[in-house]
Formats: structure tokens, sequence, C-alpha cells
């Protein structure tokens, strides 16, 4: 490990990135209502067109640190092939975006430069 060691308490939320085409819509949305049913989550509007970092449609589910040891091994025995990115919310999304995070599937390339960077 190289560079500072982050602390847990500057966490505070996770995000979870699904990545969908017009072919996996449905697949999307089954997932969706899927979540909705079992977890304390809130369920982000519908992208159908690439927003911000993500260069292709996706939703985004937020939730919190509880959720975590149930919400991501769920979403790992049940993405039914789509490409998810899960990564914490702290004061650098960069990061967050990248070193934090994790993929379930094949990692998509990130428009990081639209990101803000922590300052410190």
């Amino acid at each position: 490990m190289s560079g500072t060691v982050a602390d847990l308490p500057r966490i505070r939320g996770y995000h979870a990135h699904i990545y969908y085409d017009p072919q996996t819509r449905g697949r999307a949305e089954r997932l969706r209502a899927a979540i909705g049913e079992r977890f304390s989550a809130r369920l982000g509007s519908w992208h159908d067109e690439p927003v911000g970092p993500h260069p292709v449609a996706m939703y985004q589910v937020a939730f919190a640190g509880e959720e975590l040891s149930s919400l991501v091994p769920w979403l790992m025995l049940n993405r039914d092939g789509l490409n998810i990115l899960v990564h914490p919310l702290t004061d650098d999304s960069v990061a967050d975006h990248t070193r934090f995070a994790a993929w379930l599937g094949s990692p998509l390339q990130l428009r990081i430069e639209v990101l803000r960077r922590d300052p410190r």
C-alpha cells in the first residue's frame, strides 16, 4: 500500500451504479425492483444517456454502511450479467470512483476528469 492510510470514518455511505444498454434494460429493471423490495436503499433516476463520469446508461443505488454486507454479496449473485460499480462516499470523488472502487462484472472506462478531487 502506498500513500496515506484512509480511515473508515471518512465513509458517509455507498453507491452502486448499475450499467445497462437497450438490450439489457429489462434485466436492469428487474434488478432494480428486487433491490427496492429487499433493501433499505435509495434508487436513483434512470439515466439512458451517459452522465457525469459514467460512459453508458445507468442508475444509482445509494445505501448506508449497514447495508454493505448484505447488498453487495446479493448483487454478486443476482446481477444477471450486468456490470456494477460499487464505491464509498468520501470527500474525494476521484478516489471513490477509482482507488476505492470495486467492480462486479467488467470494469468500464470512466470519465474521471469530470469528478471533483479532494483538495487536500
